[in-house]
């Protein structure tokens, strides 16, 4: 590398930098590579994947278990634990509100192992929330993904006020002020339809690897709002 009055040239400086960006990304690739065996060898293929359709009808029979309070309480012992340490194969994941009154599994009458869920206030598809669904869908073989709203979501509501949140708050906020902009109604229901269908576009619209999943049919994303005065979730595909 030629030096001029003793300092390194531009170009050589940059060829090196290029040099060592190139070897960075060769070690981070690897790395990369080296996790995704690691998961690969934790969670090996699924060899009996749930579809979209099937994967829909368990979560409708099992609200309606909830709803008419003849729960099974399905994959809750010690033996599903134990069965469970050696991988997971959940048959859906959901992207639902942090609300201590829809509690994901129980609403849905699922156990251990059933649910990948992802739980932010107003059900908020952030960077992270996509990730953890990416995850699920591309390493854990989910086929379907639920964006699960709720009546009277306090979240939604904040959003409809047009007013700044203390703290980290605002960020959950502004992530719902895209959807209420649609609707501006005091009463705030449709504002939390508006909600629901906005966070699901976002996760078909800013995810490569979601988008791929969907296009060769091997991910369904649909919405649902959980009524917290009845139990009853209702599905729009």
């Amino acid at each position: 590398m030629s030096r001029i009055n003793g300092f390194v040239g531009r170009r050589n400086f940059l060829l090196g930098v290029a040099g060592f960006a190139t070897a960075g990304s060769l070690l981070w690739y690897q790395r990369q590579t080296s996790i995704l065996q690691a998961d690969a060898d934790t969670n090996p293929v699924n060899p009996h994947p749930v579809t979209a359709t099937e994967a829909l009808k368990r979560l409708l029979e099992g609200n309606q278990r909830f709803v008419e309070r003849e729960r099974k309480y399905p994959n809750q012992s010690l033996k599903d634990v134990q069965l469970l340490a050696k991988g997971q194969y959940p048959f859906a994941a959901v992207l639902g509100c942090s609300d201590s009154r829809v509690p994901t599994e129980i609403i849905f009458d699922q156990g251990l192992g059933n649910l990948f869920v992802v739980r932010v206030a107003g059900n908020v598809a952030s960077d992270m929330a996509v990730g953890s669904l990416e995850y699920a869908t591309s390493v854990l073989g989910s086929q379907l993904i639920v964006v699960l709203g709720h009546k009277k979501c306090g979240a939604v509501m904040a959003a409809l006020q047009e007013k700044p949140a203390p703290g980290r708050i605002n960020s959950i906020i502004e992530g719902i002020k895209p959807a209420v902009a649609r609707v501006r109604l005091s009463k705030g229901e449709n504002a939390i339809a508006a909600n629901i269908k906005y966070q699901a576009e976002k996760l078909k619209s800013q995810s490569t690897i979601l988008a791929n999943l969907i296009r060769v049919g091997k991910l369904q994303v649909v919405s649902a709002c959980y009524d917290i005065d009845t139990g009853k979730v209702i599905f729009k595909t």
